[in-house]
């Protein structure tokens, strides 16, 4: 059937979406997104240039223009308009603890209001501010075939990344998505998801639990509306959320087709960072990683210190540290340590113990390993025992925990 062809609204149909939405724009916005989605699409396609229409309208205009078949190229949208419950809508968010926001919201973030972003609106689930998490937000991003070498980044990376307060984004996938995820939980930092389904599910259902515990210090996103599934072109209209809310995205291992060199390419779109972490020059799963490095699209990164000095150079300069002025200055003291110190060093935070056995199975090492190394650690300072485990310590010039 051709969109000439779908059936319209009746005229009671007509009268009571009008109703429904009055000049209120939250539930314009609501009722927009049940019937258009905005996909990752040119720009030129008639979903593109309705998503245009739309913006220059105002979402109440448009509605009201819509449901009165006075809108261009939007028979599509105009038939799902009889179906439209938008206080439904509202009740299936409120009872998953998911609240709607759209533009003008305290919490909204500014980023999502350039033109290649601008949702209808966002769901969020858990009870961080969205401004306050990707405000130091890094996305951390790469294959779903991953290997074991860059999982251990991802985690490395992303536990480095929250324990100096930086917020992890990423997709909630399985591979490098999940393991940045699982990394920023040992740290200090916050974690955001974003789903390419609606609020009421996550995808994939094997990441449940992990979902859970994102949860607990940080927040699930998506401008998907209840009911809607996982499709390819959800996944790429995730791809564009990821990017817009970070400072950089780094790609941790990516093929030459791999789905997160679509997030970096919207990233490069956005004029946001992007980084690559080399891998084996053998291994086909970071030959993405490699192209992008090669040709100047992507600046190589081998750990949190080098996409924090990265991330750090964007924006308002409130966001630099004193680990990042550092980093980009004269060599820090932390720098002498060993890998396995370094990533130690990582783990452990200023006011939180960490247990030997914590630590051995975070590093995949044995514990004799983790206590040598701890022990060496606190001859300097850089790590200090207590009566239920270890935490980070200063380093040489002090004994005194930062």
């Amino acid at each position: 059937m051709s969109t000439s062809q779908l059936p319209a609204p009746s005229r009671a149909e007509q009268a009571a979406a009008g109703a429904m939405v009055g000049s209120d724009e939250r539930m314009a916005r609501v009722a927009w997104a049940l019937v258009l989605e905005i996909a990752a699409e040119r720009p030129g396609h008639d979903r593109g240039r309705l998503v245009a229409e739309v913006e220059s309208l105002g979402h109440v205009e448009a509605w009201h223009r819509l449901v009165g078949g006075d809108l261009p190229r939007s028979a599509s949208a105009r038939a799902r308009v009889a179906d439209v419950d938008v206080d439904a809508e509202l009740l299936r968010a409120e009872k998953i603890g998911s609240r709607i926001l759209v533009p003008g919201d305290r919490e909204w973030p500014s980023a999502l209001d350039h033109p290649l972003l601008a949702p209808h609106l966002l769901y969020v689930r858990g009870s961080a501010r969205l401004d306050e998490v990707t405000a130091r937000s890094v996305a951390v991003v790469g294959s779903r075939a991953s290997t074991g070498y860059g999982e251990a980044v991802a985690r490395d990376i992303g536990s480095g990344l929250a324990g100096r307060g930086w917020s992890v984004a990423s997709g909630l996938a399985y591979g490098i998505d999940g393991a940045a995820h699982l990394g920023a939980l040992t740290g200090e930092g916050s974690c955001l998801a974003v789903l390419p389904c609606g609020p009421d599910q996550v995808y994939p259902q094997g990441h449940q639990r992990l979902a859970d515990a994102v949860l607990e210090r940080g927040l699930i996103i998506t401008e998907q509306p209840c009911g809607r599934t996982a499709q390819r072109h959800r996944f790429l209209s995730r791809n564009r959320l990821i990017a817009g809310l970070s400072r950089t995205v780094v790609v941790v291992e990516a093929g030459l087709r791999s789905g997160s060199l679509n997030t970096a390419g919207w990233a490069l779109r956005l004029g946001v960072p992007v980084a690559a972490v080399p891998g084996p020059v053998t291994s086909m799963a970071s030959a993405g990683c490699h192209d992008w490095i090669m040709r100047d699209k992507a600046r190589l990164v081998s750990d949190a210190d080098d996409v924090i000095a990265l991330a750090a150079t964007v924006g308002d300069p409130h966001v630099l540290d004193i680990e990042v002025v550092e980093k980009l200055g004269p060599a820090r003291p932390a720098d002498a340590l060993g890998q396995q110190e370094r990533r130690l060093h990582d783990l452990l935070t200023p006011r939180k113990e960490r247990t030997v056995g914590q630590l051995a199975t975070e590093l995949s090492l044995p514990v004799h390993e983790v206590l040598a190394h701890l022990g060496t650690m606190s001859l300097d300072g850089w790590a200090v025992q207590s009566e239920v485990g270890w935490r980070r310590g200063t380093g040489p010039t002090s004994g005194e925990v930062r």
